[in-house]
């Protein structure tokens, strides 16, 4: 179930703050076209990811574009 329109997209505040040296603890905040070329530095849980914004993933949460566990293959054996 998406967001209503009339809501219009959510996005915390501290988010949109200049002094901000861009990391963003808020993985729920949608990312707006005034992020584009921007690094913006999401916690995953344990640090902070690199992404760099592009007009691909305006619309989008930042939790949507970070991976939050770690990738598991069993091991061959000889």
């Amino acid at each position: 179930m998406s967001r209503s329109k009339w809501k219009g997209p959510y996005i915390k505040k501290t988010n949109l703050l200049k002094n901000n040296k861009n990391n963003s603890k808020y993985r729920t905040s949608t990312i707006l076209p005034s992020f584009i070329g921007h690094e913006i530095y999401v916690h995953n849980g344990q640090n902070f990811l690199k992404l760099l914004v592009t007009e691909d993933m305006v619309g989008h949460k930042f939790g949507e574009l970070t991976m939050t566990r770690k990738f598991f293959s069993f091991k061959k054996k000889k």
